[in-house]
Formats: C-alpha cells, sequence, structure tokens
C-alpha cells in the first residue's frame, strides 16, 4: 500500500505547523506556496517603515522545515494553486501540472478588504507580503521627500499628512510607528520641513481601537497612540479614498456627517 498523500497549501504558521505535526505520521507530505519563504506578519510593520529589513521577517521555508526535510516524506513546491478538484482530489498549479492528494489543507491565510471598492487600492496598499511592506516603505518615506520640494503649504501639508484605515493590531502599530518615525527618528533630516509637524490620522469605524480586546486595554491603547502623537478617530467609516485624499463619514443615519481629509498616503 502506498502512503496517504497529504497536500498543504500555504507556509504561514497554519501551513508549518501542520507539516510539523504530520512530519513523523506515515504520509507523503507536499507543501506549496507562492513563495519560498515564510513571513513573520506581526513585525510586517516594521519593514513598513524601515525598522527591519526583510531577512528579519522572513525565512527560507526549506530552512525552516529542515528537521521535517530530513525525514524524506516532505516535498516543497514554489507554485500557485489555480484550482482544487475535490471530486477527484486534484490541485492545479499556475504551470499546469496537477499534484494529487489523499487529505487536503488549505492554509492560505487571509488579505485585507476594501469591502466591495477594490478600486482604493492603487490609493491605499495593504500590508500583507514583503512586497506590500516594499511599496508603502517607499511610498513613506517618498512623502517626506515630496514635502521638501514642494512650494505651496497646502502641498507639503498633503505629503505630510499620513491616513491608516483599520485600528486593528497592525493599524495600530503603524500608526504609532509612524508617529515616531517622524517625531524622533526624521527630526533632523530636512531643512525645509519639519517632520515633528507631520499629521498620523487613525480612521476606525467601530467605536474604539483594538476591538477584539477588553475595552480597558483598548482604551489604554488609544492613550498611548495619542501621547504618541497620533490622531484617533474612532465612528469615522470610510467612504472614498483617492490620490488626494479620504472621505469618511461620522454619525450614523439623519446624523451622519461626511468629513474630508486632504493626504497624499493612505494604508
Amino acid at each position: 500500500m502506498t502512503r496517504p498523500r497529504v497536500l498543504v497549501i500555504g507556509c504561514g504558521f497554519g501551513g508549518i505547523e501542520a507539516v510539523r505535526a504530520l512530519s513523523k505520521a506515515e504520509v507523503e507530505i507536499t507543501l506549496v506556496d507562492r513563495t519560498n519563504h515564510h513571513l513573520f506578519q506581526p513585525l510586517l510593520y516594521q519593514v513598513a517603515t524601515a525598522g527591519l529589513s526583510a531577512p528579519a521577517v522572513s525565512a527560507p521555508i526549506r530552512h525552516v522545515l529542515r528537521p521535517q526535510m530530513k525525514r524524506g516524506n516532505l516535498t516543497i513546491l514554489k507554485a500557485e494553486v489555480r484550482a482544487i478538484d475535490v471530486a477527484g482530489r486534484l490541485a492545479t498549479l499556475d504551470g499546469g501540472e496537477q499534484v494529487a492528494w489523499d487529505h487536503l489543507i488549505v492554509a492560505a491565510g487571509a488579505t485585507h478588504s476594501y469591502f466591495g471598492h477594490d478600486e482604493w487600492a492603487r490609493h491605499a496598499p495593504g500590508l500583507k507580503t514583503l512586497a506590500d511592506a516594499f511599496d508603502i516603505r517607499a511610498r513613506v518615506i517618498g512623502a517626506f521627500e515630496h514635502a521638501e520640494r514642494a512650494q505651496a503649504t497646502a502641498t507639503r501639508d498633503a505629503w505630510m499628512t499620513f491616513v491608516v484605515i483599520g485600528a486593528g493590531p497592525t493599524g495600530v502599530e503603524m500608526a504609532g510607528t509612524m508617529s515616531e518615525i517622524a517625531q524622533h527618528t526624521l527630526s533632523n533630516e530636512f531643512r525645509r520641513i519639519d517632520s515633528t509637524r507631520t499629521r498620523v490620522i487613525l480612521l476606525e469605524g467601530s467605536d474604539r481601537v483594538l476591538g477584539a480586546f477588553v475595552p480597558a486595554l483598548s482604551e489604554k491603547a488609544r492613550e498611548q497612540l495619542v501621547r504618541l502623537g497620533v490622531e484617533v478617530r474612532t465612528g469615522s467609516k470610510v467612504t472614498g479614498i483617492d490620490a488626494e485624499g479620504v472621505t469618511y463619514e461620522t454619525g450614523s443615519g439623519a446624523a451622519a456627517t461626511a468629513q474630508r481629509l486632504g493626504c497624499r498616503t493612505v494604508i
């Protein structure tokens, strides 16, 4: 009899742990991921704000799983799964080849949502991959360079205003770090602009930051953000994002009020 074939899609925390748990069993494991590295997402915001380099938060999959590789029952493929045939128990990869499986574990992770407004993506990148982090880092650093060159005050202010949408863990960390960069790291780096006048605004649709935490901890997080210089605006539902800024609503129903923030960098 042949050993059961297990296909694991995704090498995030779930996929890695699944492989580790199954590697000692009498099974053949195939791990498929679009990249060849495991990413420690909780610190990805540090790469986006130039606090850490990419290798500090990522490691080659085969290096992470080297004890499992030595057991001889693990195959790692850098590929993208394009289709899954449940009835036929086949997965089709981006090159057209197919991987047969007896048991399937889908641990492909999650991504950010634009709530039906995918056109916002070009103006407001999310933060889930190293490529996202590099994009955001270039935008943030580039914003200060544009501000240094700007002649008009309004243009300069727009480049020195940063809006972070979503006050979950990543949004909170991102906003706090960006404020620290402006207030301390870059305070003596420019001649024409004063980076300490940078505005970092955190927008959240619900009534508090870190909504998954208990209210007392959410409030402490809000207080710490304020001390760092972040403008925290809860109860603010974003309704539009474009190249010139963000539109959002406060209140609800007949009491809803539209607000506009002029900014050139949105995350």
